[in-house]
């Protein structure tokens, strides 16, 4: 009697572990991809000759990092005047990074391709 106890406890425990294993598992996968995509939400990639994305929205005090995925170098170059910020020429593979502590819209080109052009907005 005592085994049939026991047993139906052990059964009991390893439904409710079995249980709080896939609850885990779940919980994980739709946290996830919020997890990868944050390490990118304050990233600019510069590629085929544009930035993308072309317009980034972030919180006052954000670090925004642009890499350049290009074979071509380019620049990041506040269009305020005065410049608010200026990557000069980043080769492939180089990056600058600008911390944005005031709310306000930050229009931005490239110096070597002025087509190319991009805003930061900071809330």
């Amino acid at each position: 009697m005592k085994s049939l106890l026991m047993d139906a406890r052990g059964t009991q425990r390893r439904v409710w572990l079995s249980r709080c294993a896939m609850a885990a598992a779940g919980m994980l996968t739709l946290t996830l991809p919020a997890l990868v995509n944050a390490a990118d939400a304050d990233t600019v990639h510069i590629d085929n000759f544009t930035f993308s994305p072309a317009t980034l929205t972030v919180h006052a005090g954000a670090r925004v990092t642009w890499t350049n995925r290009d074979d071509e170098p380019h620049t990041v170059t506040s269009s305020g005047s005065p410049r608010a910020f200026a990557s000069g020429a980043l080769d492939t593979g180089g990056s600058f990074a600008f911390t944005f502590d005031k709310p306000g819209t930050y229009p931005y080109y490239c110096a070597i391709h002025p087509h190319m052009t991009g805003v930061i907005v900071v809330k």
